[in-house]
């Protein structure tokens, strides 16, 4: 286990793995990594598919720099990066033989027509493999940072309006969603991996505090409530912090389906 600093590639570390077991890319594949962030995933695909290519597409411009400085760096000929919205994005049709996500299709506006629009850029029964959270209730770590950033003995406290990172939780949504969008053979296999936080407490900290769930709490509460929370949440981080730093159990559905 990786003891030293976070980033969104740390934390996410141990599905590395299962994910490449998933993928089963092929040496002549053409690969899209869908919300590609720094570009991980997509270089790792780019290594199994030799003989093909891989190309990842994030709405971020700062990762799609970072991710095409990191394959520049290790280099990596057969992988590119495009600032893009996998929502709308006019891919070439047909284009590619295997569309890969880790974590990074739980925010379309319209899952239906953002999966269409993925699936047009696939072959005909070319695959779909995806890494999306189960319901927050199953994710340690959502359910530590809301119990820590409620007062004791008040109500449970919600995020309200915002990105909604289990939004794809359901199987029987997933289900709907890609069949209507031109998807069949859709499976989904339960998967469970601790996520990591940092070496220590001041460190998990100061990335908790980065995420949207997070702020958007902090942002209800006033400054005397925020300042209790933040020390009820150092400490429940401090519960959970071992010689390998601090990790969380998570759970994560593996979506597989094929274009029709």
């Amino acid at each position: 286990m990786t003891a030293g600093p976070v980033d969104y590639d740390a934390e996410l570390t141990r599905y590395d793995p299962v994910l490449r077991r998933a993928w089963a890319v092929q040496p002549h594949d053409r690969v899209l990594d869908v919300g590609c962030g720094a570009g991980r995933t997509t270089r790792t695909a780019a290594r199994l598919a030799r003989a093909g290519s891989a190309l990842g597409v994030d709405v971020s411009a700062p990762a799609i720099e970072r991710a095409r400085g990191l394959a520049l760096a290790e280099g990596l000929g057969n992988v590119t990066f495009e600032r893009a919205d996998a929502q709308a994005h006019p891919f070439a049709q047909g284009r590619f033989d295997l569309a890969i996500s880790r974590f990074g299709t739980m925010f379309f506006d319209d899952p239906v027509a953002a999966f269409g629009n993925i699936g047009r850029a696939l072959r005909p029964a070319g695959r779909l493999v995806m890494l999306v959270w189960q319901a927050a209730e199953r994710n340690e770590w959502d359910v530590v940072i809301r119990e820590a950033l409620a007062e004791p003995g008040g109500p449970a406290v919600v995020a309200g309006d915002g990105p909604d990172a289990f939004s794809l939780a359901d199987p029987a949504t997933v289900a709907a969603v890609l069949r209507a969008a031109g998807f069949a053979d859709i499976v989904l296999t339960d998967v469970g991996q601790p996520v990591y936080y940092g070496p220590d407490p001041t460190a998990a900290l100061d990335w908790i505090g980065r995420f949207a769930v997070t702020k958007n709490l902090l942002e209800r509460l006033d400054p005397a409530a925020a300042a209790r929370a933040l020390a009820r949440l150092r400490d429940a981080l401090a519960a959970r912090t071992t010689d390998g730093g601090v990790w969380f159990d998570s759970r994560a559905w593996i979506v597989t389906a094929r274009r029709r």
